[in-house]
């Protein structure tokens, strides 16, 4: 799940190939490694935290080794600084995993990028001019399906995204068919094939196609398939829990348009209104090992890798998206591939270069500033704040 550009004042949701395209702000020229110690990153994260956001934690993977930082804090009621090792509901960053888990499948000849949805999930997508004959796998890990985003849908968002809704619902357990049938009470936004438009729904269906294909559920093939492998001991899928394990901070969000400054503490929630669109609970330093093992092949076969990094046009966008996974540059021209995540009270971001030899992945414990996140990765690459 990843939360979209909503109309509720103060709270600004970012789906994760709006969230990549953001404008980076290095001067043209700039250096591409940051200095030692990292400190052009912390001051970045330092300046997001005055600009509003309660706490920051971070952890940048390169050559010289692992480095962690936190800024802020994790508790408004009680002041406890923001922790290194914080776990946080990761949002959108988990379509990197569900692509991962796809390609393997695929290279294992369970399933092909050009199978029709309709092939895996008969009968599923139709009716208001949605038609799974006419879309493909590969369409809907990179958004070129022309589904609607359920996140999109007014009725939803009043009822599980906004104010007393979200409120009142957060502990609502919501089956993926759920929000498939939110999706296709609307018509399609354009012909499978046309163009790029993110929508969650998108990773809702993959999630459902690895379970098709796997035989099993999509936490046990992102399980047994990435996180034992990996040895990613602080990445979890949440299933129907509400709660975060530790360590952890709390969550933050306005949700109210009617008072904007109105902070409501939502740390608990009910993981199933994520799924395969954004459920994953992980860590920054989890999210390097991820990143850097998947760009340096140790998931995927060569062929399969290609396809992920074989990108569209993201429109408005010099970001480029491919297979559940973001091809953005810094302003002082490094080449990034990753994705970025929101969900309710969290905002996230894991980038790394193409080589995987230098990773960075943060977390906001808050979700309604975004200017400083690019800021934030332009100092780790190019060492600027």
């Amino acid at each position: 799940m990843a939360l979209r550009k909503s109309t509720k004042a103060g709270v600004v949701g970012v789906a994760a190939a709006a969230l990549a395209a953001t404008a980076f702000v290095a001067p043209a020229g700039a250096a591409s490694d940051a200095p030692s110690g990292h400190r052009a990153t912390q001051r970045a994260m330092d300046a997001a935290v005055r600009a509003g956001i309660p706490g920051i934690t971070a952890q940048a993977r390169d050559g010289d080794g692992v480095w962690k930082a936190a800024s802020g804090v994790g508790d408004l009621t009680s002041g406890a600084p923001r922790g290194k090792n914080d776990k946080f509901r990761v949002g959108s960053i988990t379509k990197t995993f569900v692509a991962t888990v796809l390609l393997q499948l695929e290279s294992e000849g369970r399933l092909d990028l050009d199978d029709t949805v309709e092939h895996h999930l008969p009968g599923l997508v139709r009716g208001n001019g949605n038609d799974g004959n006419k879309i493909t796998v590969r369409q809907l890990l990179n958004h070129t399906s022309g589904l609607f985003d359920y996140l999109a849908d007014p009725e939803y968002s009043r009822t599980y995204m906004e104010g007393d809704g979200y409120l009142k619902h957060r502990y609502d357990t919501l089956p993926p068919k759920k929000h498939v049938r939110v999706a296709l009470s609307h018509q399609p936004l354009f012909e499978p094939g046309a163009k790029h438009s993110y929508s969650n729904t998108n990773y809702v269906l993959a999630g459902l196609i690895v379970e098709k294909a796997g035989k099993r559920t999509y936490e046990k093939e992102v399980r047994d398939r990435i996180i034992g492998p990996l040895g990613l001991k602080h990445t979890s899928n949440p299933g129907n829990s509400i709660h975060l394990p530790r360590p952890s901070s709390r969550g933050y969000s306005k949700l109210f348009r009617s008072s904007p400054d109105r902070i409501d503490d939502i740390t608990e929630m009910n993981g199933s209104q994520g799924w395969a669109d954004g459920d994953i609970i992980s860590t920054a330093g989890d999210l390097t090992r991820f990143y850097s093992a998947l760009l340096r092949g140790k998931l995927l076969p060569p062929k399969q890798l290609k396809a992920m990094k074989t990108t569209v046009a993201v429109p408005g966008s010099s970001t480029r998206y491919g297979l559940g996974i973001s091809r953005l540059r810094t302003g002082c021209g490094t080449t990034l591939w990753g994705h970025g995540g929101g969900m309710i009270g969290w905002l996230s971001m894991a980038v790394s270069t193409e080589d995987g030899r230098h990773q960075l992945a943060y977390n906001y414990n808050g979700d309604w500033e975004t200017s400083h996140m690019p800021k934030i990765v332009d100092a780790e690459y190019c060492g600027t704040s």
